[in-house]
């Protein structure tokens, strides 16, 4: 099975249950319920660990970077529901209540059926990347993968599923608007949209803790543990790619967030968690800039 073909493949499926399973089948060595702690990036990036200790394709995966794939139907495969709408019209969430909490959780639930998409796409469609990318973004599909699960259990012991509520589709057309470059890629989705998600789940816990949905709590623990480790394989290739160009990583950023309309970064941002992702302080000073989205 070749890596991308599989995550196309996967991309592809409709149900979300298939998706989920085309996943695992396409990376067997996280599978099991247990996401790893590091992914490639990670094991090169922050850990040292380099050479022979890093982690290999395995034998029952090849990989074709220059393989030209062309999809068979629509992407991203999905089901009818939930109905897409504008994000005005999501309405707001009450977290004393259950069904506010509910309506919270389907958000997530709908946020990381997108990640898992977003992970194949990446896997896929950018061909002539180093291998250490292709199982980077794969091995993030299968940990969201693992965090919908999570997701749509504890939305079961409130009484709904995947599909009840309407959702909105932000986090898909940022990945469509930035299908021709992979550095586009990387920059506008897990470096900027993702990254938020390390700003605000902090914030969300706290009320539902509040509220006593301590279920819901701990499947926000694992989301966040593992977000970071996704938002710094983003970093990583963003900051490679420059390299591999000749581009100023931070003067880029702004140029690409101008040209694709891209939403500013605002306070109050996790300084710890996005310095654990990869961002470094004079990275964070220059998003926050009141003129890091306007053009250079």
């Amino acid at each position: 099975m070749d890596v991308r073909q599989a995550a196309l493949h996967a991309l592809e499926k409709v149900d979300p249950a298939a998706k989920v399973a085309a996943v695992a089948r396409a990376a067997p060595w996280v599978t099991g319920g247990k996401p790893p702690p590091y992914t490639w990036a990670l094991f090169t990036g922050v850990t040292g660990v380099t050479g022979d200790s890093l982690p290999r394709l395995p034998d029952t995966l090849q990989l074709d970077p220059a393989a030209q794939l062309v999809p068979q139907g629509k992407l991203p495969g999905r089901p009818a529901k939930p109905s897409l709408v504008d994000p005005r019209q999501v309405p707001q969430r009450a977290m004393q209540s259950r069904e506010g909490r509910a309506r919270l959780m389907h958000a997530v639930a709908h946020i990381e059926f997108n990640a898992i998409n977003l992970a194949l796409d990446a896997c896929w469609r950018f061909a002539d990347m180093p291998e250490g990318y292709y199982l980077d973004w794969l091995r993030v599909a299968a940990e969201e993968a693992h965090h919908f699960e999570l997701v749509c259990a504890h939305l079961a012991t409130l009484g709904h599923a995947y599909g009840d509520f309407d959702a909105h589709d932000g986090l898909w057309r940022m990945c469509e608007v930035t299908q021709h470059d992979v550095l586009a890629r990387m920059a506008l989705v897990p470096r900027l949209l993702e990254a938020r998600g390390l700003d605000v789940t902090p914030g969300m816990q706290a009320k539902l803790a509040q509220a006593g949905d301590d279920g819901a709590v701990r499947v926000l623990d694992v989301i966040f543990r593992d977000e970071v480790g996704h938002v710094a394989v983003g970093n990583h290739w963003y900051a490679w790619l420059c390299d591999q160009r000749g581009l100023d990583a931070r003067q880029h950023m702004r140029h690409l967030m101008h040209a694709h309309r891209a939403p500013p970064v605002k306070a109050p941002i996790n300084v710890e968690a996005r310095q654990r992702a990869g961002f470094s302080q004079a990275d964070l000073d220059h998003l926050l800039a009141s003129d890091a989205h306007a053009p250079p």
